[in-house]
């Protein structure tokens, strides 16, 4: 087992920041670790990188306790937190020498500094001040020194944020690349690298685990509304849509298409085929449209 979560609690004062949490990711997995800002995200990988110790609960990664056997786990995870840990004066080699040494890899620090370069595609940057890079060369010094150990284990925090949508893309591929070989848990808020990038979400909300399946199987929490995709040839005003369905939970695509969300979709599509008849308006296109993964987020992390 990679990671091994076990009812992990952290309080801080009055605020239990984690509660009760229990998940575990087998080797080879990139997995999505998803929540609103505050839900517990960066508590909980920062508990099972040791850089805080949990309130109560257990965690292991590599079979080694965050707590008993700390060193051990910092020897088998690799750590890209929200906010990059770089030294800005220092160059890129030199930045990953220290690095190596840092995790005592004696013979192997060259090789090890120079197979980063490659993967990480800093060829042309090693001889910069990493204070002078931009924000996503920046991500792969820190992917870098993530790795640089030939940790099992990744956890990276945001590690597409702030970034441009040609840098994403990079990003995206190289962490892509890595999860080949690599247990990968991440945190982001951008649902489309999560779709591209993982297998499976585990989403947190207040503290709480509230979804942890496959992306596939994750759905809302009212599962029993199905949307309804329908084109018509001219334009209706929203006030008419809503009468003709009897309901406001209606929304408007654009292009004369609207989602439609119902608990009878079959009844729905009679009613807009009948009408559409009789006030002589052609629907061009009518089709069931599975949730996305970022209405399962909404309405799985929303209130208390």
């Amino acid at each position: 087992m990679s990671i091994q979560v076990n009812n992990l609690t952290k309080i801080f004062g009055e605020q239990k920041a984690v509660d009760t949490i229990s998940f575990e990711i087998h080797p080879g997995n990139i997995v999505g670790f998803l929540g609103p800002n505050g839900a517990g995200k960066s508590t909980t990988m920062k508990m099972l990188t040791t850089f805080i110790p949990p309130s109560s609960g257990t965690a292991t990664v590599c079979g080694f306790d965050v707590e008993k056997d700390a060193m051990e786990v910092r020897r088998n995870v690799g750590y890209l937190p929200e906010k990059n840990p770089l030294y800005y004066d220092m160059y890129v080699r030199e930045f990953l020498n220290f690095t190596a040494d840092v995790h005592q890899l004696g013979n192997l620090k060259k090789s090890r500094v120079d197979e980063m370069i490659s993967i990480t595609g800093l060829e042309k940057e090693v001889k910069k001040k990493i204070g002078s890079l931009s924000k996503g060369y920046k991500q792969r010094v820190g992917l870098a020194q993530a790795m640089i150990h030939q940790p099992k284990v990744l956890i990276l925090d945001e590690p597409t944020s702030g970034l441009d949508p040609n840098q994403i893309v990079e990003i995206r591929d190289l962490i892509l690349d890595i999860g080949k070989e690599r247990t990968v848990l991440l945190s982001t808020h951008i649902m489309q690298e999560v779709q591209a990038m993982c297998n499976r979400v585990i989403i947190i909300n207040n503290g709480k685990i509230v979804a942890d399946d496959l992306i596939e199987n994750i759905h809302s929490a009212n599962t029993k509304l199905i949307s309804l995709i329908v084109e018509f040839d001219k334009f209706l005003a929203v006030e008419k849509m809503m009468v003709l369905v009897n309901q406001t939970n209606i929304k408007s695509l654009g292009n004369n298409r609207w989602q439609i969300n119902t608990e009878q979709p079959e009844s729905l599509r009679k009613e807009l085929m009948r009408w559409s008849l009789e006030n002589d308006i052609a629907i061009l296109g009518l089709q069931t449209e599975s949730q996305s993964l970022e209405d399962a987020f909404r309405d799985l992390t929303k209130g208390e």
